[in-house]
Formats: structure tokens, sequence, C-alpha cells
């Protein structure tokens, strides 16, 4: 049976039992409860009826959050030619042709998003097994695979994540820093439920929506009504 510390059962006592939160009040009462010395995250974690091993049933894609995440996000590019200086230009962090894709191939990892030009594509494919199970590898669905790199640098600096669901139909998407404003954090809320909604995949048959929770980095979760998101007429 798991363990959980003293302040960590002292924060569940202050949750409600058997009842479901609006977002915003979600959100405040996370802020409240946060009592760690450095300033946590907010993450959404959703359930949905989704079954990932059909490929009808997969949902990736990516969402601009309004206000930010709050982290300082590295990018690198891989590209050749002409599109090396408008890399460097949109201020991407990283910068490299085939002797990145080598770099990487040998462990170096310090990034927190990979953008690539199309015409490099054949020469990352051997990176697959050192990007793949850390989700850096480039892809169209999510953004990654690109000819705009000015667009796509200043989008991922400013906030845009990509998401996925797990194995199990689950998406955990870290959506911004307890100390935004309540609001704001309740907007990047907002714009991923519009943006999984948006994206819901073909092969999704019944309910899609099945739970959504609210936690903090080292916080407990706190459930919330479904119905108390904004509705943009989906039948949840």
């Amino acid at each position: 049976m798991r363990k959980y510390s003293r302040r960590f059962q002292q924060i569940v006592q202050k949750i409600s039992k058997n009842k479901l939160y609006s977002p915003l009040e979600a959100i405040e009462l996370l802020q409240v409860l946060s009592n760690v010395k450095f300033i946590e995250t907010m993450e959404a974690h959703i359930v949905l009826g989704l079954d990932p091993k059909y490929a009808d049933q997969q949902l990736r894609s990516t969402v601009i959050l309004p206000k930010g995440t709050g982290k300082i996000v590295k990018v690198a590019v891989v590209t050749k030619g002409e599109k090396v200086s408008e890399a460097i230009s949109a201020k991407a962090d990283i910068v490299g042709s085939e002797d990145l894709i080598d770099q990487i191939f040998q462990g170096r990892l310090d990034f927190d998003k990979l953008i690539a030009t199309p015409d490099v594509m054949p020469l990352i494919a051997r990176l697959g097994r050192v990007l793949g199970p850390r989700g850096l590898m480039p892809s169209p669905k999510a953004g990654t695979v690109t000819n705009d790199l000015k667009r796509s640098v200043a989008e991922f600096k400013a906030g845009k994540l990509e998401y996925r669901v797990d194995r199990s139909g689950v998406l955990h998407v870290a959506l911004g820093k307890l100390n935004f404003l309540s609001n704001d954090l309740y907007l990047n809320l907002i714009s991923l439920q519009e943006s999984v909604d948006k994206n819901r995949p073909s092969g999704s048959k019944g309910k899609y929506w099945k739970s959504v929770y609210l936690s903090s980095t080292m916080g407990p979760s706190i459930p919330i009504d479904i119905n108390l998101l904004k509705n943009n007429g989906i039948n949840y």
C-alpha cells in the first residue's frame, strides 16, 4: 500500500470527497493548498473513451496555450542550406545539420523540442530509438516537421504543446505554473479542452470524455465537473 507524507495527507483532508469541482474552483484550491518550496506546475489528467491500440482511436495533436506554460523551452532545429540561417534568425537555441544529427545519436539531448525541415527527415530516421521514447521525434502532426521555421520556433517558445493519449487512453498535460493568475490557468485549460474536442479521432464512439482531474506537481488530484468546462456544443 502506498504511503503518503504527513504534508500530503493534511492537504487531502481539505478536498471534499465525492464532489466534482468547477474548473476555476479546483484551480484556486490547488493554489491555496500548495505549500512546497518551489513553484508547482498545474497538470490536467483527462481520461478519454479511446483505445489507442486502434489506429482510428489515437489522439496526437498540439495546442497553443494563450498564457504560456511558464517554462523556458529550448528548441533545436535540424535543417540544411539556407534554412540554417532562417533557424538562427528565428532564435532557435540549437541549429545544425548532419553534425547535430550525429551529436544527438551520440547522446546529446539538451533541448525540449526538436524541429526539422522535410528534406532532412530521411537522415533523422536513424534517431528513432533515441528520440522516440522521449517524445522528441519530429512529426508533421505535431508541427515539428515544417519549412516555416520562424513560425514553428516562435509558437513552441510561446507555449505551444504537443499532447497524446498514453496506452490507456489518458492525457497528461502541464498547463502552467501555480503562480499564474487563476483565470490564466483556466484559459489554458479551456484551450486544451477545445483542442481535444476539435481533434476527436474518427474511431471514437460513445462517451468521449470520461473524467478530468487537476493536480499540482506535489499535490493531490481534484476531480472536475466536465459539464462545467466551456460548452462548445459537444455532447459529453
